[in-house]
């Protein structure tokens, strides 16, 4: 049975495809070749093995290795890198743009050998660039990934029982999100980050600093995968964060939502109401032309103005964003950080994630997706953000 090659609409591919090439001159840029799964998603509705050779004009050429038996126009299929040049024709791009940030060495060296005469230039600016505002198909898609990570957050109380560990959580919330039809896949660009569908933080694990990236951390279950859950057993006082995979269509929401057993310090209610102020007043700002840098300045300001800067995006750890842009992969432009150049424009889709960690208590506060509109960010997670009792 033959496979349809791009699974988009015509006007949809046609679309995105323009926008590749927009940035493509803004950086003199010639030609690129895509090689990363989630790009090449992007430009096609679906993965598979090989390139995506684009000029900047002229044919597009697919350029596959697996799977076989797919149809479409422009589709070659090739064994290895070393074959690209014979099927793109003969004109010679003056710059090359390749995936440099995320392609190894290795494969960097064997596709320029294809373009011997050409200058090698990074293109994951160009990819990130376009993808960073949504078509109307793609917030569609986010939208329809927000309605069910919103069901089931809404089933997680229901899934608790006394006695239960973390662990133990997760892995009920996990199969609930999968039967709701969760894919599973958690794509992140980069070295930087692992995650395996999500996060559970119960009490002082919390406060458990990780290499990685995340604005929060956690002791893990193996030193492999440092993050997460470790086995704590939920009691009462604790704070239970969950920040579980949301996506559902290929294009993923960010929700966190901060539940809680027995009596919790009043610094933690506190916290948690700061985070949810936060996160409505950065959305009444979040208008096109702010500057992604100011947002963080706001918060900053508003959890040192609560006397919370010290519990602040981590405690013994502390995250240096508080917010970022979601899609494809979790940590798409913009982001939400002191240094950050990103000016924000509508079709933005924007996680925003002000949480505190509270010793002897665990983290707090909140995390919703929002897309960028001439009337400030509007959220596409809808879940209570009150602290939640789970009996």
């Amino acid at each position: 049975m033959e496979l349809q090659l791009i699974l988009l609409s015509a006007d949809e591919a046609a679309l995105r495809l323009e926008k590749v090439r927009k940035e493509m001159s803004c950086h003199g840029i010639d030609a690129i070749v895509i090689s990363d799964n989630a790009n090449k998603y992007y430009l096609t509705g679906r993965v598979f093995a090989g390139y995506i050779y684009i000029p900047a004009e002229g044919q597009v050429t697919y350029l596959v290795r697996r799977p076989v038996e797919m149809k479409g126009q422009g589709i070659a299929y090739i064994r290895k890198p070393e074959q690209i040049r014979e099927h793109i024709g003969p004109d010679v791009p003056a710059t090359v743009g390749l995936e440099t940030d995320i392609m190894s060495y290795n494969m960097v060296n064997r596709i320029m050998t294809q373009f011997p005469e050409s200058r090698l230039a990074d293109a994951t600016a160009v990819m990130r660039g376009a993808r960073a505002v949504k078509t109307a198909s793609e917030l569609e898609s986010i939208r329809l990934s927000g309605v069910k990570q919103d069901h089931v957050y809404s089933l997680i109380p229901s899934l608790y029982t006394e006695g239960m560990t973390d662990i133990e959580l997760q892995v009920e919330i996990e199969r609930a999100s999968r039967l709701e039809g969760c894919l599973g896949q958690f794509r992140i660009s980069g070295d930087s980050m692992e995650l395996y569908m999500g996060n559970l933080l119960v009490g002082e694990n919390a406060d458990t600093p990780t290499p990685y990236d995340f604005a929060m951390g956690g002791e893990g279950m193996n030193p492999s995968l440092p993050v997460g859950c470790n086995g704590t057993l939920i009691k009462p006082g604790d704070t239970i964060m969950a920040d579980i995979n949301g996506d559902y269509t290929g294009y993923m929401t960010d929700m966190t939502r901060t539940f809680y057993i027995g009596e919790i310090r009043e610094l933690a209610k506190k916290a948690h109401k700061v985070s949810i102020d936060i996160c409505h007043r950065l959305a009444k700002e979040g208008t096109p032309g702010t500057k992604a840098s100011s947002l963080y300045d706001t918060a900053m300001e508003m959890a040192k103005d609560a006397g919370l800067e010290n519990y602040f995006m981590g405690h013994r750890q502390k995250a240096g964003f508080i917010g970022h842009g979601v899609g494809i992969e979790i940590n798409e432009l913009p982001v939400i950080a002191p240094r950050s150049r990103d000016i924000l424009q509508p079709g933005n889709v924007i996680a925003l994630e002000p949480k505190f960690v509270i010793p002897h208590t665990g983290a707090v506060g909140i995390e919703n997706t929002y897309v960028v509109t001439a009337d400030g960010m509007q959220p596409l997670t809808h879940s209570p953000e009150e602290l939640i009792s789970l009996i």
